[in-house]
């Protein structure tokens, strides 16, 4: 740290996550504008911001091992430029079809980016020296997150929605520049042999492809043969990517990673609190656009105080949670965010933003500190420490899975219609409904983790500080030797 070396690696790492991280920040605010311009219906808009989780969720875990084995940041690079591709060919789409063809692609360059740009931090600084690079890339990122819903809403009030897209095209050039004249590449020893599981890679995220094409179209379509038959493949490549799994002696997923009941319990969690903070800050966006009437600068900057607190407390958090266990933070901050959640019912037509919409967001913010890093952080300390990357990508990969299928099923257990967001009365009804169902995912994740995560006290002394305070999901890599 403080070297010129490390400033580099720290600027290419937060530009490659930041870029990742700003676009599914503004992407939200986006979509109203989207909708219009391409005359599309809300499955469309889904789709927009499904597709690139599809792909990300689903080959999040390989894109972690082909850096491992072929080189962190040759394959950080390949993500980049992919993604910027991706991003160009978004910003250019003359119509949805190629709009969310292009989000897949963005999907698969930060399936490739992302767990690289920590595992980057990891393997090319000094252990002693890891923690503060950890917290100087986390907090960076973090005010990444915060400028997000600025410049988005920005972009789409002024030159337009597709700058959302092109603006990562720079970005990446520079990033891309900047990491292959500074950035030293590593890979693990460890993995150059045996073989990749792509066929289980394939197999998750064609699951994740067929369920969530069944609950998007579903509104529509209703129960044709199409939308059964698609949900009916979906359950069917699931069970045979379990039976691979099992069967497989080098697995993408190893099944025994799962004996750990603290690991299980706080995956279930994740997915529970994930699942409604996807849903959530999905309709909550549109709520605020299609039926309080802001503008797209208005939404984003509206949503700001959840960030600004997690900027602000997360290191605390996890402290507290260090020191008393996970098992109170990750009981109490799903309840504290289900209520903030509710809180957002208040808002409708002239909604008053700090009678209405501000208070909703503090309690909302003041649950996610109490939770997101005492949560990572249980993942993490609950397994042996050479498994904390793949604890990490697993953690990670549930957690985007799980926001992808709440964002498909979750108009249609609202009763959304597929012109819904056009309508600010139709809109605000689906959304009074939709709310506690995103409230209730909080509350069984509550439960879960107050009945489950019993006696996990001893996890908490085995977290490395940085990932404490950092409260990201990151892989745990060593440098190789010589390096760092």
């Amino acid at each position: 740290m403080g070297t010129r070396p490390a400033r580099w690696v720290l600027l290419t790492t937060v530009l490659g996550s930041g870029m990742a991280l700003l676009d599914s920040t503004v992407v939200n605010v986006a979509l109203p504008h989207i909708g219009a311009d391409l005359d599309t219906d809300m499955a469309v808009l889904q789709w927009t911001v499904n597709a690139y989780m599809l792909t990300l969720a689903g080959l999040i875990l390989l894109g972690g091992a082909l850096g491992d084995r072929y080189g962190r940041r040759k394959v950080f690079v390949i993500g980049v430029v992919w993604f910027a591709a991706g991003s160009l060919l978004c910003g250019l789409a003359p119509s949805a079809g190629v709009l969310i063809a292009a989000r897949a692609l963005q999907g698969i360059g930060g399936a490739l980016l992302t767990p690289g740009s920590l595992a980057i931090i990891q393997s090319g600084f000094h252990p002693d020296d890891r923690a503060r690079a950890v917290g100087v890339w986390s907090g960076l990122g973090g005010v990444g997150a915060a400028v997000g819903p600025f410049l988005g809403g920005w972009l789409v009030d002024g030159p337009g929605w597709r700058w959302v897209f092109l603006i990562n095209v720079p970005l990446a050039a520079l990033c891309v520049a900047v990491a292959l004249r500074h950035v030293p590449e590593t890979r693990d020893p460890r993995t150059h042999t045996g073989r990749f599981d792509v066929m289980g890679a394939a197999l998750g995220a064609l699951t994740l492809a067929m369920v969530t094409y069944a609950l998007i179209e579903a509104p529509g379509q209703g129960s044709s043969r199409l939308v059964v038959g698609a949900g009916v493949i979906g359950l069917a490549l699931g069970a045979a990517f379990v039976r691979r799994e099992r069967r497989l002696p080098e697995p993408m997923l190893p099944p025994d990673i799962f004996r750990s009941r603290v690991f299980t319990v706080v995956n279930v969690v994740t997915v529970c609190v994930y699942a409604a903070f996807g849903g959530f800050f999905f309709l909550a966006a549109l709520q605020l656009q299609v039926v309080a009437g802001y503008s797209a600068l208005g939404a984003g900057a509206a949503l700001l105080p959840t960030t600004v607190l997690m900027l602000l407390l997360s290191a605390r958090s996890g402290e507290l949670g260090r020191r008393i266990g996970p098992r109170i933070p990750l009981t109490v901050g799903p309840l504290l965010c289900a209520a903030g959640m509710l809180l957002m019912l208040r808002v409708g037509e002239h909604a008053s933003y700090v009678r209405d919409v501000l208070p909703a967001l503090v309690v909302l913010g003041l649950g996610m500190v109490t939770l997101v890093a005492p949560l990572t952080a249980t993942v993490l300390g609950s397994v042996d420490e050479g498994r904390a990357g793949l604890a990490s990508g697993i953690n990670n990969a549930a957690a985007r899975a799980a926001g992808l299928l709440a964002v498909a099923a979750l108009p249609l257990a609202a009763g959304m219609g597929p012109e819904a967001y056009r309508s600010a009365a139709e809109f605000g009804g689906t959304f009074r409904r939709a709310v506690p169902l995103c409230a209730g995912a909080l509350v069984v994740g509550a439960v879960v983790a107050v009945v489950g995560v019993r006696g996990a006290r001893g996890v908490r002394g085995a977290v490395p500080e940085c990932r404490m305070q950092s409260g990201l999901p990151g892989p745990a890599v060593e440098p190789e030797r010589g390096e760092g």
